[in-house]
């Protein structure tokens, strides 16, 4: 059972994500030749190397707040696309949710995802079943923000977690677009899982990964 998360484990998450990112960037370029412009996965990497290279000459004495606010400067800075703003606004709101803290509970964790969610909501001006990386954030926060009320372990609540945003992704294969480029498509779009929601799923499957070897 694991009922905290420090900041050093944040980073230790962030760099698995980094990681898992760079690992699977082909994919999710493949994912979006089918329904946009091809470089969802190369657009990632940039901006998730980017926070790599931040992650490593952060101080160490950093609450969460100032971790999401130096790695989220770091990913708009890298990446011009729309999911720089939409990902630097979800880590800074992510971050003001717990500020102050160096280590968070399940409860703050849930307040965390929240907040990142609505960020990300707010920002893309998306709603849910839009086929965006919002389709996976929105089910996930609420995911965690449901299994608080009955746990604190926090690996079981980010298993659950990971679990209902692969069911989030998948569903997206049966959405028709309506936001960027793929909503040109119409009903062309229908068919392919979103890129941005496969790339969002992974984050919060890096998370869970990392946060279970921890528990060891």
């Amino acid at each position: 059972m694991k009922k905290t998360i420090n900041t050093k484990e944040f980073i230790q998450m962030l760099n698995k994500v980094c990681d898992d990112i760079e690992a699977n960037k082909d994919y999710f370029s493949e994912l979006d030749r089918a329904i946009g412009d091809g470089d969802h996965g190369v657009t990632m990497s940039i901006g998730w190397n980017a926070i790599k290279s931040k992650l490593n000459s952060l101080p160490t004495d950093l609450s969460f707040d100032k971790i999401c606010m130096q790695i989220a400067s770091s990913f708009l800075s890298a990446v011009g696309a729309s999911a720089g703003p939409l990902y630097a606004t979800a880590l800074m709101r992510g971050g003001a949710a717990i500020k102050d803290k160096m280590e968070i509970n399940a409860k703050e964790l849930s307040l965390f995802f929240n907040a990142a969610a609505k960020g990300i909501q707010e920002r893309g001006k998306a709603e849910l079943g839009d086929k965006t990386m919002l389709d996976v954030w929105i089910p996930s926060a609420k995911k965690i923000e449901e299994a608080v009320i009955n746990s604190d372990d926090i690996v079981e609540i980010m298993e659950l977690t990971t679990t209902e945003s692969e069911i989030a992704m998948k569903a997206t294969k049966d959405m028709r677009s309506k936001k960027g480029r793929s909503s040109k498509l119409g009903e062309r779009s229908i068919g392919f899982i979103d890129p941005g929601a496969a790339s969002s799923q992974m984050i919060i499957k890096s998370f869970y990964e990392t946060i279970k070897t921890l528990d060891n």
